[in-house]
């Protein structure tokens, strides 16, 4: 499934820490929107993956919390979980047409076009979304 986001109305979207990011200031890199919660051990397991990913000037890692915790609370929750990553405050993916994922984690993988080009269902390695991506 390729999805094209440019189209979309909205493009401002929310840090966990309430500061707006612009999604278009993503254009040129490899977006992954990663799903999790704190219950999953899964999701546990990759965060050191891709917070090394993030880390890349090519690749922004973008995380989702599936358990409904915002503000403080979620950017508490995620240093205590180690994630180094930009977490939003909201869930993107109803304003660019993206089903709500059944299984956690979840990796929406966006290209630098911003075409969602795949969604990727449990733990990710570094090694595998690079493939992926083409690095």
């Amino acid at each position: 499934m390729v999805l094209a986001l440019a189209g979309c109305e909205r493009t401002e979207l929310q840090r966990a820490d309430g500061v707006a990011v612009d999604w278009d200031s993503y254009r040129g890199q490899w977006v992954l929107v990663n799903y999790w919660a704190e219950w999953c051990k899964p999701c546990l397991e990759e965060i050191p993956e891709l917070n090394h990913l993030d880390k890349s000037p090519r690749i922004s890692v973008l995380g989702v919390n599936f358990d409904g915790v915002e503000g403080a609370a979620l950017v508490d929750l995620g240093q205590r979980m180690g994630i180094e990553f930009t977490m939003l405050g909201q869930d993107p993916g109803p304003d660019f047409g993206w089903k709500m994922p059944m299984a956690l984690p979840a990796t929406f993988v966006v290209d630098p076009a911003g075409k969602l080009i795949e969604t990727r269902f449990g733990p990710q390695t570094e090694e595998d979304l690079m493939q992926l991506i083409g690095s």
